[in-house]
């Protein structure tokens, strides 16, 4: 195995390494590198040699390994591993994977190999968990800075603190060439899910996301008035949030936004600002090392169908 570890991530101390390592090692030989630029993450790559890749990291450093095999070609027949050691971890909770990193390397070693969704973007990127413009990028870019010192307790302080400052943007928001939002109405935030939870756990975006049913969940909301905005994050904690009126929430394999220039959050990887961005839900483009037993459902979340509200 090819095991790459970002040591920027956010809890990736050299013993919880060596913890993974001694597990992957039972299984076959396991080559650590230590990723320091993607540039050099492209050398790595280079010397892969058809091996599985684990990553040690959290969703950013899964994301960034994911999207340069996908760009390479080579997403498809490159069996990916996690050990989640970053700060927030999302894609790790919504698959349940153990954040312990021995018990989520004997996952890589004695799991079984599912196929995953990706989302892609019109740019060349791709996304593992979830990607969201507005609100949800400005509070990634207010959690930056503080991650080193709260970890996990930066992205709610970073979402106090975006929703402090935001007034909302004029967007049109297409899916599957239906019009959702436009720009006479203000939208607080638009996020495109493909596992249930974002900002290390303390907000659901969309619960009943599945990673391997074909389909991005959309979440659009309006919430723009100083109280509203409390409100929406207060139910966003919880996943109660697509029960209000000023949100619209939905299911699709292609979703545009255009408008007002905007930041975009992708597995907290912001970029931006944009005026214009698409996304396409890419079924089956990747496999993940997961949890042994009969997959999640897809079909209790396609039952759902279309919920939007308001």
């Amino acid at each position: 195995m090819l095991v790459i570890a970002n040591k920027e991530a956010g809890s990736t101390e050299p013993e919880a390494i060596e913890r993974a390592l001694e597990v992957l090692r039972a299984a076959a030989p396991a080559e650590l590198v230590y990723c320091e630029s993607r540039d050099h993450l492209q050398d790595c790559l280079d010397a892969r040699a058809g091996r599985p890749v684990v990553v040690i990291g959290g969703d950013g450093s899964l994301h960034t390994t994911v999207s340069a095999l996908y760009a390479r070609g080579e997403l498809a027949d490159c069996p990916v591993g996690l050990i989640p050691l970053g700060t927030g971890n999302d894609l790790a909770r919504g698959l349940d994977l153990p954040l312990d990193p021995a018990e989520a390397a004997e996952i890589v070693r004695s799991g079984s190999l599912r196929t995953m969704d990706l989302i892609a973007d019109d740019n060349g990127g791709a996304v593992v968990n979830a990607v969201h413009v507005g609100a949800g990028a400005e509070a990634a870019q207010a959690a930056t800075p503080l991650k080193p010192r709260l970890g996990p307790l930066a992205f709610p302080l970073g979402a106090v603190l975006a929703g402090l400052r935001t007034k909302g943007w004029r967007l049109t928001v297409v899916v599957d060439g239906r019009t959702v939002a436009r720009p006479r109405r203000k939208t607080l935030m638009v996020g495109l899910a493909n596992a249930p939870s974002i900002a290390g756990g303390t907000a659901r975006l969309s619960p009943e996301a599945v990673p391997h049913d074909g389909q991005i969940d959309v979440v659009v909301s309006h919430s723009v008035g100083r109280m509203a905005r409390l409100g929406y994050a207060l139910h966003l904690t919880r996943g109660r949030h697509t029960g209000r009126d000023d949100v619209v929430s939905l299911r699709g394999r292609e979703v545009v936004v255009s408008g007002e220039e905007f930041f975009i959050n992708a597995d907290g990887e912001v970029t931006g600002p944009r005026r214009h961005c698409s996304w396409r839900v890419v079924p089956g483009a990747w496999r993940m090392y997961l949890p042994s037993g009969p997959p999640a459902d897809p079909g209790a979340a396609a039952a759902a169908g279309d919920r939007r509200v308001g």
